[in-house]
């Protein structure tokens, strides 16, 4: 599965896209697995509250499931006017 990051995210964890192979069921279980690997994805997502998540390019929750996904997305919420 491929793991996107944008704007702050990918700063902090300094690239724009992980492959993964992972067991999580769920995005939260996913994001266990990668604040896991090492410091700068701890920092990265550190407070979920700050981020939001797409799993095949549409808007979902950390409670998603994964089956059959093939891309997730981390960033931050969106402003504008």
């Amino acid at each position: 599965m491929d793991v996107l990051y944008f704007a702050w995210v990918r700063e902090r964890i300094g690239q724009p896209k992980d492959t993964v192979d992972t067991g999580a069921a769920t995005v939260r279980e996913l994001v266990q697995e990668l604040r896991a690997r090492e410091p700068r994805y701890e920092a990265a997502f550190a407070d979920l509250d700050a981020l939001r998540v797409a799993v095949d390019q549409e808007l979902a929750d950390f409670d998603t499931p994964l089956s059959g996904v093939r891309e997730v997305a981390f960033f931050p919420p969106m402003t504008g006017g």
